[in-house]
């Protein structure tokens, strides 16, 4: 491909990206990207960080790395974490190791991460292209019935995660991409469309 290119440019799709989805509780965030991961065999996963209890079925290594705050604020302090931030006082981040190591490698990368973290990622200024996506599902009436329907919330976790949900919907307009999740092949497909297309952008490389 680089024949037809002029000296100087390059393809955005012989870099690794970092793919953030972010978005509220009960968007599907986490169904949505395990099946981009199945469909897309070019795309890794970047496990995060978090002080929270693991949930029934998650694995350490693989849905998160299960640290303690003591161990999380080590990380923090170290500069080993690429964004962090507190959510229902639980602290998530992002290693940086694992994000720019598999970016450098060439390896595009699926990032889910709170709303602020995903803001936070786009601000780090790491050499590599990052493309923020706003997952939602079709209604608030339809976000309130999924967490509803998780049997984990106690009335007052479910206000205080309602609460922090119109909050984060009010960041849409500084993502790059909107996907309402009414339906889960629907939505995977946009965000393969979306992926499909910035690995044909074309930036200038700086060097």
């Amino acid at each position: 491909m680089r024949e037809f290119l002029p000296p100087g440019w390059g393809v955005q799709g012989e870099r690794g990206i970092a793919f953030v989805i972010a978005g509220p509780s009960g968007a599907g965030k986490s169904s949505v990207i395990a099946e981009l991961l199945r469909r897309d065999p070019l795309l890794s996963f970047s496990v995060s960080a978090t002080t929270r209890p693991k949930r029934p079925g998650e694995v350490h290594g693989r849905d998160y790395f299960f640290v303690t705050r003591d161990e999380f604020l080590r990380l923090r302090e170290e500069g080993k974490l690429l964004e962090w931030t507190e959510y229902q006082g639980h602290l998530y981040g992002t290693p940086r190791e694992e994000v720019e190591g598999k970016l450098s490698a060439g390896r595009d990368l699926v990032l889910n991460v709170e709303v602020r973290g995903a803001l936070a990622i786009a601000r780090a200024g790491i050499p590599h292209p990052v493309v923020l996506i706003f997952l939602v599902p079709p209604s608030w009436e339809e976000l309130v019935r999924r967490i509803k329907a998780r049997g984990t919330e106690s009335p007052e976790a479910l206000k205080e995660r309602l609460r922090i949900a119109r909050a984060e919907i009010k960041e849409i307009p500084k993502f790059h991409y909107l996907v309402v999740n009414a339906d889960l092949e629907e939505a995977v497909e946009e965000i393969l469309c979306i992926v499909r297309a910035e690995r044909r952008r074309l930036v200038r490389w700086s060097g």
